[in-house]
């Protein structure tokens, strides 16, 4: 009797041992609990996109290395993000029944399996998708075939997986067409995958200014995701893929309060999104090119990773070993001040610079300063007062797009490699939530910004900032302000100044 029990208590303990080993969690389909989007939110924390490797081209791919997944979670990152394009040939038929190729989903399957077991959350996206991009109509069927396999190859995983639908939609995948097929592709997934987190993200570049026009499925699971790459003249400077951004180098970005205000201006509708739909954030990507100067790069990362926690979203830096990576695979070392940033370094306080104005209209005594009303488009209309030292453009008929109503003043002088600031106070009286678009560009076509921000305005008379570096001199710059994409609305503009910054 003894001898069975000993024997018995050797059997529980080496199974028990079995089933703690890492990567083999019970299955939630298994323990019938499934984790909700917040608590699976919260844990993906801080993550790293595995770029240049699914979703690149084989000649500029980075090939997979296993050994990267348990890097990254020794340097403290609890999730990766594996961007993937499904759509090339040699991976999946472009004609009926659109099959993804066995053994690529097999060496898909390693990747996970390997992350799971390192204890890493790991979200599969569908990237570079252009055939989609080009001919939605065409190719839908085959996008939502792809997610049927991909979601039935993976039905029995963990939660600890996630899907997300599709890497920033574009050109004629419209953002009414994108609502359409996100919501089919999603009643795809959840065919097999009925409990399973889900990410959905917005068109137009699936930037922040595409939650405008997102409209979020009715679902439990689901988690917005983001990209985030501003001010993309120093986060994309000297980028080969972006013309002219050779003009750009040497922007810096220095961490001053206005310069935080202007990432807290551009997060203001996803963090309004996620409390009225009670949807959870994940900024899928953000990161500043190599060729930026590493002293802002560091500055830039720190605030955004540290501020993005802050506001209890999970993030993933782009990208692991490439060109904003923070590893180099050739040489095996770290670029170990982007690691500190993004893990460990604590949110310090902005950087003070001097501030020297050189403009200012305060419309005293009713006078416009040379400021002119600007309907661009025979859909739109508007006029103008000036009183009580404010301007005031009433919106009797909008546009379709933002410079179909402009508000204008010319003669600007600004210089290459400058940095300026643009203080203005705004309001909509009508409106709690309504779009500004402010930049200082070229008075004449193509109508080059050096410098632009949109802003959310409300009843509240408030102030608000601009700050860029300019890559060009031009002594007949304007200030403009574009305002002719919302209703019938008026918008008030006061103290108006323009200021050069002094570091």
């Amino acid at each position: 009797m003894k001898k069975s029990i000993f024997l018995l208590a050797i059997f529980l303990f080496l199974f028990q041992q079995c089933n703690s080993q890492p990567g083999t969690d019970p299955k939630p389909e298994e323990t019938g609990t499934w984790a909700s989007a917040a608590e699976i939110n919260a844990r993906l924390g801080k993550g790293i996109n595995i770029g240049n490797t699914f979703e690149a081209m084989p000649s500029w791919q980075s090939p997979f290395d296993p050994a990267d997944l348990k890097r990254i979670a020794d340097l403290g990152f609890t999730h990766v993000r594996l961007p993937i394009r499904w759509e090339r040939d040699d991976r999946s038929m472009s004609s009926p029944p659109y099959t993804i190729r066995p053994d690529f989903m097999k060496i898909i399957q390693s990747v996970v399996d390997e992350a799971l077991k390192q204890k890493l959350h790991i979200i599969l996206n569908m990237h570079h998708h252009d055939a989609l991009m080009a001919n939605p109509a065409g190719e839908k069927a085959r996008f939502l075939s792809q997610w049927n396999q991909i979601a039935d190859y993976f039905k029995d995983y963990p939660d600890s997986l996630l899907f997300e639908i599709l890497n920033e939609p574009h050109d004629k995948l419209t953002p009414a067409l994108w609502n359409d097929y996100a919501k089919e592709a999603l009643q795809v997934i959840r065919k097999t995958n009925p409990k399973r987190c889900v990410l959905i993200g917005t068109a137009e570049w699936g930037g922040v200014g595409g939650l405008r026009s997102l409209e979020i499925p009715d679902d439990p699971q689901l988690i917005l995701t983001v990209h985030y790459y501003n001010p993309f003249q120093f986060t994309h400077q000297g980028a080969d893929w972006v013309e002219g951004s050779d003009a750009w180098l040497g922007t810096q970005w220095r961490d001053t309060e206005f310069e935080r205000q202007a990432v807290e201006e551009d997060f203001k509708a996803a963090i309004r999104l996620a409390g009225e739909q009670n949807i959870p954030v994940h900024v899928g990507e953000f990161g500043a090119y190599s060729r930026a100067d590493i002293d802002s790069r560091v500055r830039w990362t720190r605030f955004l990773a540290r501020w993005f926690g802050q506001q209890g979203f999970s993030w993933a830096y782009w990208e692991w070993n490439s060109g904003f990576g923070i590893y180099n695979p050739h040489s095996g070392r770290y670029e170990q001040r982007l690691v500190d940033a993004l893990i460990k370094d604590p949110m310090p306080e902005p950087y003070v610079p001097e501030y020297v104005p050189f403009y200012s209209s305060n419309f005293s005594g009713g006078q416009s300063d040379g400021w002119f009303l600007i309907n661009n488009d025979a859909s739109a209309q508007s006029v103008m007062a000036i009183a009580n030292d404010k301007v005031t453009v009433t919106i009797t008929r909008p546009g379709t797009a933002g410079w179909h109503i402009q508000l204008i003043k010319t003669g600007i002088s600004i210089e290459q490699g400058k940095t300026y600031r643009l203080r203005f106070n705004a309001s909509s009286p009508d409106s709690d939530n309504r779009n500004l678009d402010v930049a200082i560009s070229k008075n004449s076509d193509p109508w080059t910004a050096y410098g632009n921000q949109s802003v959310s305005i409300n009843k509240n008379h408030s102030t608000y900032n601009l700050v860029f570096t300019s890559a060009h001199t031009d002594p007949q710059a304007r200030i403009v302000f574009s305002m002719g994409n919302a209703g019938n609305t008026r918008v008030i503009l006061s103290d108006i100044q323009l200021m050069e910054v002094k570091f």
